[in-house]
């Protein structure tokens, strides 16, 4: 089995696999449009985490990990209770395709998405708004902004070729709002 992680998944599975591929699914795109009141935020402050929203023209980037045995049945346990019961997502099938140049055909894995029924979606907002409530929250899993900076960092990384306007204008707006979190050489050399 396959199991396709966009968002925390890309750095921190919490589960054992037997191999893992940097690739892409087709027609989504990433948003953070999931609010989280555990991992990532809290009832009074939930913090933004990602979905999928369904977009033919689109591609997101990510991970797939291969579980093998064993790992099957503990894996999907893990992950039921992480991403369905306190995430709100739901399961579906789609096509991997893994980075790699000499790839074969595309690895049919398992995806979790949050879909707008849900409790704790939240739909769209601004950059602005979205980096803002990102700043103010943080969970049993850490800070929001840990989040979104690790994601922007994976795909800075690992996907350097790869576009993701949305998540690359909320780290923008967040170190607007927050310039104290980046230092230039100069500014470090001054100090």
């Amino acid at each position: 089995v396959w199991i396709f992680g966009y968002g925390s998944l890309v750095w921190r599975p919490g589960f054992e696999f037997t191999s893992r591929k940097v690739g892409f699914i087709r027609g989504y795109s990433r948003r953070f449009w999931q609010g989280d009141t555990f991992h990532r935020g809290s009832e009074r402050m939930p913090g933004r985490v990602v979905t999928l929203l369904e977009d033919c023209g689109a591609c997101t980037w990510g991970v797939a990990y291969e579980v093998r045995g064993e790992q099957i049945a503990a894996s999907l346990q893990y992950l039921n209770m992480r991403e369905a019961v306190l995430g709100g997502y739901d399961t579906k099938l789609v096509k991997f395709h893994p980075q790699e140049k000499d790839a074969e055909e595309p690895i049919l894995a398992l995806v979790y998405i949050a879909t707008p029924q849900n409790p704790s979606y939240l739909g769209p907002a601004s950059e602005e708004d979205i980096a803002a409530q990102i700043i103010v929250s943080s969970g049993c899993a850490g800070h929001n902004i840990e989040y979104l900076l690790r994601l922007a960092d994976f795909m800075r990384y690992f996907c350097p070729q790869a576009e993701d306007k949305h998540l690359f204008s909320i780290e923008e707006a967040l170190i607007s709002i927050l310039p104290c979190l980046y230092y230039t050489e100069e500014s470090l050399e001054e100090a």
